[in-house]
C-alpha cells in the first residue's frame, strides 16, 4: 500500500490540527481564479479539499490522484457536486489530450516531485492555450520554525520532500521555467500556502 493510501485516514485530521487557518480557505482562495464555463482538471486532489470549493464555480471539474485511499475521501466529500468526476491519474504521464482543459489546478504537490518542471510541461499541455495553470503549493521554509517541524514530522512517517519553498524561492521556480505572466497570493497560516496563477496566453 502506497503512503498516500496509509495517509488518507489521518491527512484531513492532521491537516486541520496542525494548519486548520491555511486548509480550511485554501479551496475557496482557488475557487476565486475559475470561471462557471471552465473545465477543470485537478490534479494530485487528494480528499477533496480544493475539489469541494471549485466545484461549486465550475462548468465541470475531473479530480485525479494516484492514491485511491485519498479520492475515497474526496468522493464523499463531493457526493453531492453532479459536475464532479473522480478519475486514478499520475501527474506526470496525463491520458488526456492536448488542450483539453480550459484551467488546470495542481495543489500542494509540487514539493513533492522529482522532476517538478516535467509535471508543469505536461499539465501546460493539456491546457488551453488561453487558459490557466493555478498552482497553489506550501511555504515549508517560510516566516518561522514552525513549518519545519511538520516537514520533520512527515518526512519520519514516509513522505519525501523534494524541494521546500521560500515565498521568493517560489516565484524563481516559475521565473526559471520561463512563465512570465504569472500573479501570486499567500494564504496565511502556521505553514502558509502561497498560489501561484500562470495565464498562458501571454506566455514566452
Amino acid at each position: 500500500m502506497m503512503f498516500w493510501d496509509k495517509f488518507a485516514p489521518l491527512f484531513d485530521f492532521f491537516e486541520k490540527i496542525y494548519n486548520g487557518k491555511c486548509y480550511n480557505a485554501l479551496g475557496e482562495r482557488v475557487a476565486e481564479f475559475v470561471e462557471p464555463t471552465d473545465k477543470i482538471l485537478e490534479c494530485a486532489c487528494g480528499t477533496g479539499a480544493i475539489s469541494q470549493s471549485v466545484a461549486k464555480y465550475c462548468y465541470a471539474l475531473t479530480a485525479t490522484d494516484t492514491s485511491e485511499g485519498m479520492m475515497k475521501r474526496a468522493r464523499k466529500k463531493c457526493r453531492k457536486l453532479k459536475n464532479v468526476r473522480f478519475r486514478k491519474a499520475d501527474i506526470m504521464e496525463l491520458e488526456y489530450r492536448d488542450g483539453a482543459f480550459d484551467t488546470i489546478i495542481a495543489g500542494n504537490v509540487i514539493h513533492l516531485l522529482d522532476e517538478p518542471k516535467k509535471a508543469l510541461t505536461e499539465l501546460e499541455r493539456v491546457c488551453k492555450k488561453d487558459g490557466k495553470l493555478i498552482i497553489p503549493t506550501y511555504l515549508c521554509k517560510e516566516f518561522n520554525s514552525q513549518p519545519a517541524f511538520a516537514v520533520r514530522f512527515l518526512k519520519m512517517i514516509g513522505l519525501d520532500f523534494k524541494a521546500q519553498f521560500t515565498f521568493e524561492g517560489y516565484k524563481q521556480f516559475f521565473e526559471d521555467m520561463g512563465y512570465t505572466n504569472v500573479t501570486y497570493s499567500v494564504v496565511d497560516g502556521r505553514m502558509p500556502c502561497a498560489i501561484a496563477v500562470i495565464q498562458l496566453n501571454k506566455q514566452k
